[in-house]
């Protein structure tokens, strides 16, 4: 314990720059790839701590690896650092108010990730800097949401060598991850017809919109007839146009299929992919499928699992202060309904003694309890972390950086990123 906390003490040294870094990362959202300003940052602070800093990896301009050390063992840490489109917030703030009109934002808290695992990565460096061997590397990750940058680099190899990889996720509670996550596939559907005066000549025309919506009706279809654990969402992306009487020439839509296994992902994109045919066929348009980008489910590894587990329960978690409590619950009372995520998980231990001692924490506006280690499940989001578990052995955590029940991806995710309870999770994650 006494070698563990002097690399504690390397992240407690440098804690005012990593909450800086965070910040500024959070001032400057960026969508996937796009992503320079973060990257650059990140790199500039690891080369300023003495890491060896390779750049476009996998021929992506802002994915990097930081290098400390030589030889075995080789420690992976996974560090997200991309905006949501559309999300823009002001921080600290109790309302819905953009910063930028139309603007990103960090609504899955990835400034705090990237930061939080570059932070391990010090703590690493500062326990090898004893002369012991092994290699710790920092893999910066762009374009998670929505992009699957990890599913590129681990195509291209990145993570071959490392003997094992870690990652967390700012979240409600602090917990081991123990549920695989879903396999996706992206697709964009291009529908191309003919246009024509919708009033005085539409015999002539051939509507790409109408081709669209059919597509869609046949999606919902097709629902009743799936595994239940597949997800099917999409977007409207380009109507064709703003004009009732021009028949539409053009439309599109962005499909995202979800399943909890790779070939149930390929087997729902081929039905939707007919449906698409028929759609076109039904209107003699014609259709374009442009296959984006696809993750792979998560492969669990129970070993690494229990390493984490040991760590959330060694360090101390209770870091929240009144005024963190105080700022958290008047955040809660915006909240359009209360999740009960917390119960839920709560609802999974087996022990009634200990599932108690838990609930006693449900009503409490920052949850400070370390979830017990939970059994193996399957939960209904996609992250590429999956790709990485398919090339070496990953684990990942949850800390709590936000008020308990605020939802992902919301205004109110944004509006606390820069907080000081943000900053404490991101912080504690580091250590874990």
């Amino acid at each position: 314990m006494a070698e563990k906390q002097q690399a504690l003490e390397a992240i407690d040294r440098e804690r005012g720059a990593l909450e800086a870094l965070s910040d500024a990362i959070w001032d400057h959202p960026e969508v996937g790839y796009r992503e320079t300003f973060a990257a650059d940052a990140l790199c500039a602070f690891l080369e300023q701590n003495g890491f060896q800093v390779e750049r476009g990896l996998a021929g992506i301009p802002t994915a990097f690896c930081g290098s400390y050390g030589s030889g075995s063992p080789v420690i992976g840490l996974l560090g997200e650092f991309d905006a949501l489109p559309g999300m823009s917030q002001k921080a600290d703030c109790f309302t819905e108010d953009a910063a930028e009109a139309g603007g990103a934002g960090h609504g899955c808290g990835h400034n705090l990730l990237g930061v939080g695992a570059v932070a391990a990565a010090l703590a690493v460096k500062a326990y090898l800097e004893a002369g012991r061997p092994g290699t710790v590397k920092f893999f910066g990750c762009p374009a998670e949401e929505g992009g699957s940058g990890k599913g590129f680099m681990a195509r291209a190899g990145v993570f071959q060598g490392v003997d094992a990889a870690f990652s967390w996720h700012p979240g409600e509670v602090n917990s081991v991850s123990t549920e695989s996550t879903m396999a996706n596939y992206q697709i964009r559907y291009r529908f191309h017809g003919v246009s024509s005066h919708a009033a005085i000549s539409p015999e002539l025309g051939r509507s790409a919109l109408d081709a669209l919506e059919l597509m869609n009706v046949g999606v919902q279809f097709l629902r009743e007839h799936i595994p239940t654990q597949t997800r099917i969402h999409y977007a409207i992306t380009d109507t064709g146009g703003a004009a009732p009487g021009v028949v539409q020439a053009y439309a599109e839509a962005m499909y995202l299929l979800r399943a909890p296994q790779l070939p149930q992902v390929k087997e729902l994109y081929d039905r939707v992919n007919k449906i698409a045919q028929g759609a076109a066929l039904m209107t003699e348009t014609t259709v374009e499928t442009e296959f984006i980008k696809a993750c792979s489910n998560t492969v669990l590894n129970t070993e690494l699992r229990k390493v984490l587990q040991r760590n959330l329960e060694e360090i101390p978690c209770d870091l929240f202060d009144q005024s963190d409590m105080d700022f958290a619950q008047k955040m809660i009372e915006t909240f359009p309904y209360k999740d009960p995520y917390f119960e839920e998980l709560a609802a999974q231990i087996g022990d009634i003694g200990q599932r108690e001692k838990l609930l006693q924490d449900k009503d409490s506006p920052l949850h400070t309890v370390v979830m017990p280690l939970l059994g193996e499940g399957q939960s209904f989001v996609s992250s590429d972390v999956g790709d990485v578990s398919w090339n070496c052995p990953v684990a990942q955590i949850g800390t709590v950086t936000m008020p308990a029940g605020t939802p992902m991806h919301s205004w109110q995710a944004v509006a606390v990123g820069k907080s000081p309870m943000a900053h404490k999770g991101m912080i504690y994650a580091a250590k874990v």
